[in-house]
């Protein structure tokens, strides 16, 4: 099975273990270690352990530099969205490392190759074993294909108010003036109803309602986000 993921990594991410020893241990669960006791195999938690902290380290480095108006209470909180059990475990997901995991038989008929949990021990511990083999490099840029890009996809917009991923969205390639203008105030006293229009260098991109005016404009912001992400496409 280890052979079959070197092969795979290589194929698909251009990734070549120098150890593959290190791939081993990092895919391997207890339960396996268990059942082949004659074997004198590791498993992947001390791997992991290292893996955790090398992922907090390059998010919080790449959305400190790509979000620098972002205060630290908001930083925090989209590391948080980005470096827990429910991302890792879909990106492990993503790139197939369930089907290369050692796993007890028990554990096999317990269903845990899909339990989100143990995705997630198997991201991180992968991480850690490309950072041991290969350094900051390999880290850096296999974390950039299959992590970062999620940003613009949407997956952690709850974790930034909507007017920031439009900004981050739009200035990517440089300054983009945007500017938002209430449309229409009306509903009643105890329900009032705007409307708020936004525009990227003087071009209406997008137009929402809501509660208020901060409401309204986050309204129109993720209407903006969801056309501009489907042009992209």
């Amino acid at each position: 099975m280890i052979t079959e993921l070197q092969a795979y990594l290589k194929d698909e991410f251009g990734i070549d273990f120098n150890d593959p020893s290190l791939l081993a241990e990092a895919f391997t669960q207890a339960s396996y270690v268990n059942e082949h006791p004659k074997e004198h195999l590791k498993f992947y938690e001390r791997i992991e352990f290292l893996g955790d902290a090398v992922l907090q380290l390059f998010v919080s480095e790449y959305i400190y530099r790509r979000y620098p108006e972002l205060p630290q209470g908001r930083l925090t909180r989209l590391r948080a969205a980005m470096v827990c059990e429910d991302s890792f475990s879909k990106f492990a997901l993503e790139c197939h490392f369930d089907q290369y995991i050692r796993l007890g038989h028990g554990e096999e008929l317990a269903g845990a190759r899909k339990r989100p949990s143990l995705l997630c021990d198997i991201f991180e511990s992968f991480i850690g074993a490309l950072y041991l083999d290969q350094g900051r490099p390999a880290v850096e840029k296999f974390i950039q294909r299959v992590i970062f890009p999620k940003l613009d996809q949407g997956w952690f917009d709850h974790a930034v108010d909507a007017k920031t991923s439009l900004q981050e969205f739009l200035q990517r390639n440089g300054d983009v003036e945007i500017e938002y203008h209430l449309l229409h105030e009306g509903g009643s006293e105890n329900e009032p109803v705007f409307t708020v229009s936004v525009s990227a260098n003087g071009k209406q991109i997008g137009e929402g309602t809501g509660s208020s005016k901060k409401h309204a404009e986050m309204a129109a912001a993720q209407v903006a986000l969801q056309a501009l992400r489907q042009i992209k496409k």
